[in-house]
């Protein structure tokens, strides 16, 4: 007589549950930093000219990248898409401070899951939602499945000459340097040899070790706006 090979469902149950409560401590206090960095800079964004918001967007990868990339444009009430690409890659200018202008370009993999969270976030905050309920809203997506880390390297491009970046101490830091942001959860620093003391001659892990671990690359040259924004 053979064993039974019936499957307990309580046991299935069980398991999805363990599975659901691991996955979330492991991505909750990435999402927590992040939440905890938005709440210290709250308040609505200010909305652009969508022409110059193109241009802007555009302007964070070279023209093979963003030439044919789905653009999109802040609104009132979250982001839009202000023009329909071909060829898989995104573009759009992030806001992580109500005063700063930070041009972004992600490629396939990056804009299916990095950008996801980053366009949530982004209407929360333009529908003056409690950071509370922003943040909820992220760990049930992360929990459901709804968010996801990437499957593969993923490519962000940050290389507008416009870019206006504030450092997490509130201090402005200008455009800085053009950069790419390669994303490969839970990669340190130790695995790809680079050490424990950044260099930027080397490349920078951000996050080492972390769900949103990416390796920061400066590159040599800043892509300029098609239209540069009065005043910048």
């Amino acid at each position: 007589m053979q064993p039974s090979t019936r499957v307990n469902p309580l046991m299935v149950i069980t398991l999805l549950q363990m599975r659901h409560a691991l996955l979330l401590l492991v991505l909750l206090p990435c999402l927590a930093d992040a939440q905890a960095a938005a709440k210290s800079r709250p308040g609505k964004r200010a909305l652009l000219p969508a022409a110059k918001e193109i241009a802007l967007a555009r302007s964070a990868a070279p023209a093979e990248v963003s030439r044919d990339a789905t653009v999109y444009v802040l609104t009132d009430t979250g982001y839009a898409v202000a023009i329909a690409g071909s060829n898989g890659n995104a573009c759009l200018v992030d806001r992580s401070w109500p005063e700063s202008l930070e041009p972004q370009c992600f490629d396939p993999e990056a804009r299916a899951t990095i950008m996801q969270t980053s366009l949530a976030q982004m209407a929360g905050i333009q529908q003056g939602r409690p950071p509370e309920a922003i943040d909820h809203d992220l760990a049930e997506g992360l929990r459901s499945g709804r968010f996801r880390l990437p499957t593969r390297p993923a490519m962000g491009y940050m290389m507008s000459s416009a870019q206006r970046l504030i450092g997490d101490d509130g201090r402005a830091a200008g455009n800085w340097q053009p950069h790419l942001m390669l994303f490969m959860p839970y990669m340190t620093s130790e695995q790809l040899g680079l050490g424990s003391t950044p260099n930027p001659a080397a490349g920078i892990m951000v996050d080492s070790g972390k769900p949103m671990a990416n390796l920061m690359v400066i590159v040599k040259k800043f892509v300029d706006p098609a239209e540069p924004p009065d005043g910048h």
